[in-house]
């Protein structure tokens, strides 16, 4: 148990760094000022252009993708063990409430990529990237193709992710993948919270 312990520490410090921030601050670019005012990736994507924000992305998967990867190859977890589910938790919860901000932190959704590529061999990661497209083109025709609002954009997060749940069911994955989706999609709602209370309250 303390080993376990050790690498949920290990894998909610990576989650932890903020690389979208010390990205940021090298553009000198102020991310608070930016979009919602997230220290994500996709902030400084649109504040730095595309060469900072796709290092942030490719550093925010890999400390979601690396921690759980490691602790599968080794042996420290199985799909089939419980233990998974704060394993695989982890990064994602230290990306969203990071220590070194003062336990603010972005959406999590690029460490949530790396999570589930770690964790069913890139496949999960890739129908959860095809939804999220459908669900654009969709929300972009809904809209006169025009870009949708960052409210839209997070109830497409979210329900994209509760699609992945099928997928999970019809493929048979083991129970601890089912749970461990379960915290992560948990973590997403409450990330995406404004916009979807937002979105809600629009639309409902």
């Amino acid at each position: 148990m303390m080993a376990l312990g050790l690498w949920f520490i290990l894998g909610f410090l990576s989650g932890a760094v903020m690389y979208a921030h010390l990205l940021g601050r090298i553009a000198r670019v102020d991310l608070r000022a930016v979009g919602d005012g997230n220290p994500g990736a996709f902030n400084l994507w649109q504040a730095a252009g595309w060469r900072f924000g796709l290092l942030a992305v490719v550093l925010d998967f890999m400390k979601g993708f690396a921690p759980v990867a490691i602790c599968l190859k080794t042996g420290v977890i199985h799909p089939d063990d419980p233990v998974l589910i704060p394993i695989a938790a982890a990064p994602v919860l230290g990306h969203l409430f990071s220590p070194f901000l003062r336990f603010r932190g972005g959406k999590g959704i690029a460490v949530t990529f790396g999570v589930w590529s770690a964790l069913t061999a890139f496949e999960v990661t890739l129908v959860y990237a095809v939804i999220l497209a459908v669900l654009l083109v969709v929300g972009r025709a809904l809209n006169g193709w025009r870009p949708v609002s960052s409210e839209a954009d997070s109830f497409q997060v979210v329900i994209g992710m509760f699609a992945v749940s099928v997928w999970l069911h019809q493929r048979s994955y083991p129970a601890a993948i089912f749970w461990g989706w379960c915290a992560n999609i948990a973590l997403m709602m409450w990330a995406h919270r404004t916009g979807l209370r937002v979105f809600l309250k629009k639309w409902i």
